[in-house]
């Protein structure tokens, strides 16, 4: 699965990223949501896993985990570095997830949504939310701020999202800020939180 063009820059610097965010803990990234998500065991999507931090967290928690990677380099760092970790990664990306089936009770979007466009992201939210079990949990993050070198990131916004997600049937759990977890001078994130009712 070839990756979208505004996620290129991933391939060539991967072993420096992989590091960087191998150095976060899954509980301090996502502490703001930890509370709203399903009760394991249950089945969790991680799309744009990366490293597979989060899916080997997810794991460990008890889900039943599925990682959907599009960058190569990103995916064999992540089954080396997780390789006792019970994750099904899988190649594939947003908007389409076309070689994903199934559905799940949480779907974790983690600094990915500003990597497509508008079309992209009503595409990748209809698709998504398809996937999402009745009482399921969706989570994404939003990031802000300067756009690093060499990468292609699209403004988003909460609200913009907020509506996009209530248009397709989800409702909003949760809604919060927080700063960058890298020390990046003026990035910061929104974080997000949604349901899909019974």
């Amino acid at each position: 699965m070839k990756p979208i063009a505004s996620t290129a820059a991933y391939s060539e610097k991967a072993e420096a990223l992989a590091q960087q965010y191998e150095s976060v803990s899954f509980e301090d990234v996502h502490g703001d949501v930890l509370a709203l998500l399903p009760q394991p065991p249950a089945r969790a999507l991680d799309v744009g896993a990366g490293t597979g931090r989060d899916a080997a967290a997810l794991v460990a928690r008890g889900y039943h985990v599925t990682a959907v990677e599009p960058t190569a380099e990103f995916r064999a760092i992540g089954q080396r570095l997780h390789a006792n970790a019970a994750i099904d990664w899988i190649d594939d990306g947003l908007p389409h997830l076309a070689t994903v089936r199934g559905t799940f009770d949480l779907i974790l979007l983690s600094a990915v949504w500003m990597h497509l466009d508008i079309p992209q992201r009503q595409q990748a939210m209809e698709r998504v939310t398809g996937m999402l079990r009745d009482n399921g949990v969706m989570v994404l993050s939003l990031r802000h701020g300067p756009i690093p070198p060499s990468r292609s990131l699209f403004e988003v916004t909460a609200a913009e999202t907020i509506a996009l997600a209530e248009a397709n049937s989800l409702q909003k759990l949760y809604s919060g800020e927080r700063p960058g977890q890298f020390g990046q001078p003026g990035v910061w994130w929104d974080r997000l939180a949604f349901r899909r009712p019974i």
